[in-house]
Parts: structure tokens; C-alpha cells; sequence
């Protein structure tokens, strides 16, 4: 399985508070059958300054730390990027990193105040040449007054990337509802474990996968965490990938107008 969106890295954000717990981290997401992982801290401007050559400096000596105690685990690399009006201008000049060097990066809104001008920020990411991967909407606090405005996001181009924790129970009832909604809607594209330490949050992914599979099915649940995740690694053009199954083909569907228009200024930025 692929885990794009983990705090793993020691002492550079809110995940891993130090060395030896990284370690331990990856060692439950190598027994869960991780293979791949993306360590993505959070880039918060004010609070977490990281940037992508920080991070990719942090990656290169967990990697040999990983290596030296025989963890199997590939890394790579990205960040939680709070949304912030230079958000696209620095993905273009690289401070801000996407997932493995691809078009696709972690858009995370504010977990307690609405975004402002969300479909906004959606469209510039796309028509600049990148997928935005919506992260945890089911555990936002505004959620339930905007709902749509997510499921528009959806069918618009951009990705939503679900907590596998939620669909345990591990945040709580309201974001499982969510997440469990979001599932039966067909509107998410893949599961991430979020992890940041060892009891609350570990690096969980099979659990996701199989809460998934009881709404979408066994071949979609494994979509979740193993073709979408696996394509955005090797940053596959979206037209290749399959989509979940409640956005279908949005160029012939016209209900779905903004997103085929998404969808062609993608193909043409790229």
C-alpha cells in the first residue's frame, strides 16, 4: 500500500517527536504492508516554516536511518501545505513541495474556520497544472454548512483524500459519519493514515481499507490505497486514473460543466 500523507519526520512539525519514535512508526506501517510512504509535515506559515528542500534534507537521513536499522520502507516526500494566497506561486517555484515530485500536493483547509474563496483556490490550482488532494475533509469542524462545496471541489478535479482512521472511529463519531458519507457519495479517491505518533494517530492503512471496502467494495477499497496513490507516485496523468465511482465521465455528464472545464485547462496547462 502507498501512505501519501504522513508526519513521520522527527521533531519538524506536530508528527514524530524525535528519533526513535519515526522509527517505531515505520515499523507499524511496514507490518500494516506500507511499502511506500510520503512524509509530509505541515507547512504553515507563522508556525511551521519547513519548506521543500528542508524536508527533503529530513527525508534523506531518516531514509539512511531507516536503511541502517533493516526498515523496509521506500520514502519520498511532500507536505501538509495549509491554504495560503502564495500557495500556487510557491508550488511553481518549489519552496512548496508536491508528492514525489509530481503534479498532485496536499491541500489542507483550516480544521475550524471556513475557507474563503474554496472554489477559488481549486480552480488556480488546477489551471496552473496541479491536482490539489483535499486533505481529511471529513474531520473539518465547518464542514457540515458546506458540504457541496466539496463535492463540487470533486467533480470539479480535485482529489479528496480521506483519514483511514476516521472510518474506525479513531476521531470520533462525526468524522466517521463524514467520511462514511463521502465513501457512499463515490467522491473519494484515496485513504492516507495522517499518522503522527504511536498511540493516538499511528500509521494505520489496512484498517481504512477495509471499513472502505463495506460502502465502495473490495476492487475500489483497493483503489484507495494502492492504484490512486500508486499512479499519484508516479505522477500519472488524471484522464489514466480510474475515478471513484460517483464522479463518472465529467465531460458528458452536463451537470458537470465546471468540471470538464477544470479538466481541460489541465490538459492544456500541462
Amino acid at each position: 500500500m502507498y501512505d501519501l500523507h504522513c508526519h513521520l519526520l522527527p521533531n519538524i512539525d506536530d508528527g514524530a517527536r524525535d528519533l526513535p519514535t519515526a522509527l517505531e512508526m515505520a515499523r507499524i506501517a511496514a507490518g500494516d504492508g506500507i511499502t511506500h510512504l510520503a512524509c509530509t509535515p505541515h507547512i504553515y506559515p507563522g508556525l511551521f516554516e519547513n519548506t521543500a528542500e528542508s524536508i527533503a534534507k529530513a527525508v534523506q537521513d531518516l531514509d539512511q536511518e531507516l536503511k541502517s536499522h533493516g526498515i523496509a520502507l521506500e520514502l519520498s516526500y511532500g507536505a501538509d501545505i495549509q491554504v495560503v494566497p502564495e500557495m500556487v506561486g510557491n508550488l511553481h517555484s518549489c519552496i512548496f513541495p508536491t508528492i514525489n515530485e509530481s503534479r498532485y500536493f496536499l491541500f489542507e483547509p483550516s480544521h475550524h474556520v471556513p475557507l474563503q474563496n474554496f472554489d477559488g483556490y481549486v480552480f488556480d490550482s488546477i489551471s496552473a497544472g496541479f491536482v490539489p488532494m483535499i486533505t481529511h475533509p471529513e474531520r473539518l469542524r465547518w464542514l457540515e454548512d458546506h458540504y457541496r462545496e466539496f463535492v463540487s471541489a470533486a467533480h470539479a478535479g480535485a482529489w479528496i483524500q480521506l483519514t483511514a482512521g476516521s472510518l474506525v472511529g479513531r476521531f470520533g463519531k462525526a468524522p466517521r459519519y463524514w467520511a462514511e458519507k463521502m465513501l457512499d457519495d463515490g467522491i473519494v479517491h484515496l485513504l492516507a493514515t495522517d499518522g503522527h505518533n504511536l498511540k493516538s494517530r499511528p500509521p494505520l492503512l489496512a484498517e481504512g481499507a477495509e471499513a472502505a471496502a463495506k460502502y465502495v467494495g473490495k476492487e475500489e477499497a483497493s483503489r484507495l490505497v494502492l492504484e490512486r496513490p500508486g499512479s499519484v507516485w508516479e505522477n500519472a496523468e488524471p484522464a489514466d486514473i480510474s475515478q471513484p465511482p460517483g464522479l463518472g465521465d465529467f465531460d458528458k455528464d452536463p451537470g458537470r460543466k465546471a468540471g470538464g472545464l477544470l479538466r481541460r485547462l489541465f490538459r492544456s496547462a500541462r
